[in-house]
């Protein structure tokens, strides 16, 4: 109870500190949104490099277009290397071709994180060896033993949204009692009920178990029994446990503009909520297929190579 009290404190702190100098008139949790009112229907985009937390370089929230590009260069060098060392030679190209660092409101963003104010997870000891600790290898033996990002059996529609660089599409529809919150990377589907409660934790999603309410225009989804297995998540990095609440708030602010705001709640990992947000820009872009990569060749390429790896130390240590 106490952990609730002190996120809906921290989410209406936020509201506040965001809301428009005008009044806005009372909120209604009738469906569909007020006539006059912006729509979350539609597709929205998210073409950014989107730091989690402040750094040394970048301590203030708010920067100008130069000093944005400046930074978008750097952190997006440091993304490439990585990726074309590691995982993907295609992704410096992509990100090369991103938005740079988020616009909220007309606003150039260094980070995701705006409380605590100073733009740092409020980790526990525990929560920043966890973050920082050296991934454990995985295993090469069989296809199950793969992450799954390279079975190609997760995108980008795992809450929080935290989208980077690919141009994520994010197409949602709404009905009387459902949301669907439609992910092109990964081409995942969350379909969100409109009330409660929450499913016996028995019941296993690899989406998580969301559950949905209207306050005004502000759609907000609560989602638990996330996949504990994927818990450390990677460009930003954090850590969403699997028994971790997350909150998502996803107001329009405009017609074009749909601000989105998440907190991830777990007393084990983080020593109080926090509070992060970007925006998604409406796009009239159509959704397409996301096909990972045919066939999955990639997956078969990977365990090929380490049968011949395994060959060749066999040969060297005299065996057949």
């Amino acid at each position: 109870m106490r952990m609730r009290l002190a996120v809906a404190g921290l989410l209406l702190a936020c509201a506040v500190a965001h809301a428009p100098a005008a009044a806005a008139g009372p909120p209604t949790h009738a469906y569909p949104p007020s006539r006059g009112r912006p729509s979350l229907e539609g597709t929205w985009t998210a073409n950014i490099i989107l730091s989690m937390e402040s750094t040394p370089e970048t301590p203030d929230l708010v920067v100008s277009e130069a000093e944005a590009k400046k930074i978008a260069a750097s952190v997006g060098g440091k993304i490439s290397k990585i990726f074309e060392a590691t995982l993907d030679p295609e992704a410096p190209a992509d990100i090369a071709a991103s938005d740079g660092l988020p616009i909220v409101r007309g606003q150039r963003r260094t980070r995701a994180v705006v409380l605590p104010a100073d733009g740092k997870l409020p980790l526990t000891a525990a929560g920043r060896a966890e973050l920082t600790a050296h991934a454990k290898p995985r295993s090469f033996d069989n296809p199950e033993d793969r992450s799954p990002d390279e079975r190609c059996l997760f995108g980008l529609g795992v809450p929080p949204l935290t989208s980077f660089v690919f141009e994520n599409a994010l197409q949602i529809l709404i009905t009387p009692g459902f949301v669907v919150l439609h992910t092109e990377y990964g081409d995942e589907v969350r379909i969100v009920p409109l009330r409660g409660p929450h499913r016996p934790k028995a019941v296993a999603w690899s989406l998580g178990d969301s559950v949905g309410h209207w306050d005004g225009p502000t759609l907000v989804i609560e989602t638990v029994g996330l996949p504990d297995s994927e818990r450390k998540r990677g460009f930003p990095n954090y850590l969403v446990p699997g028994s971790a609440t997350v909150i998502e708030r996803l107001t329009p602010i405009s017609e074009r503009e749909l601000l989105y705001q998440f907190t991830v709640v777990d007393p084990k990992t983080y020593a109080a909520p926090w509070l992060a947000e970007f925006s998604w820009y409406r796009t009239d872009q159509p959704v397409h297929e996301h096909a990972c990569h045919e066939g999955n060749y990639s997956l078969a390429n990977e365990l090929a190579g380490a049968r011949y790896e395994e060959s060749r130390a066999r040969a060297a240590a005299g065996g057949h």
